[in-house]
């Protein structure tokens, strides 16, 4: 749901609250008065009159709104608030165990994936982590999340990317954040095309 959806549905729950508290008035304004000497009694004219232009002054624009409990708008705004967290985008973590311990790290701070022998390392900033994986597993696991293979040992998130420069090889130089350069092989270069939404210019890539 996004951020003007929401805004709208928080509208209709302050509407159904200002609806409520007319209704909840209306009712008192309507019920018995406690007896007071010091005030002059009214007819049930004046109370029929009053109540009316009460009624009348706070009508709602869309009298097809009917007013809801308390309890309808409190629970109206529980999931108001539910969908507000689901609407917020959340960064996704990956989970290894490590000596011992778990550990849960964000995707946004591994900038590659290197193939070490029968392990993979972690790319991650400020640390490497090595994990017994091999490489293919992994880049079908982070695929879905914006990494790309460039090498057959070496996957690469998207986001991390800075630069490419094209090689007299056919291949390309990519640098990621932190200044570390990989080598993108021809087998894998049409993968580079993921490296951002919209290429404006051209549609190819250089070289």
């Amino acid at each position: 749901m996004s951020a003007h959806e929401i805004h709208d549905q928080k509208a209709i729950a302050r509407e159904m609250f200002v609806q409520q508290a007319v209704h909840d008035n209306a009712d008192v304004s309507a019920g018995p008065l406690r007896e007071d000497t010091s005030r002059p009694i009214k007819s049930e004219r004046d109370y029929a009159l009053e109540s009316r232009a009460d009624w009348t002054f706070y009508e709602p624009a869309d009298i097809s709104l009917q007013p809801v409990t308390r309890v309808e708008a409190a629970n109206l705004i529980r999931v108001l608030r539910q969908l507000e967290v689901l609407a917020r985008r959340r960064v996704a973590r990956i989970a290894f165990k490590t000596k011992g311990r778990i550990l849960f790290l964000d995707l946004a701070d591994i900038v590659a994936v290197q193939a070490e022998g029968n392990y993979v390392s972690l790319r991650h900033r400020p640390n490497p982590y090595l994990l017994r994986e091999s490489l293919s597993s992994m880049a079908e696991k982070l695929k879905p999340y914006g990494f790309i293979r460039i090498h057959r040992s070496v996957v690469v998130n998207i986001s991390a990317v800075e630069e490419i420069q094209p090689l007299s090889t056919g291949e390309y130089s990519l640098r990621v954040k932190g200044g570390k350069e990989y080598l993108v092989t021809r087998t894998y270069k049409d993968n580079l095309r993921d490296l951002a939404q919209l290429w404006v210019g051209s549609e190819r890539l250089p070289g």
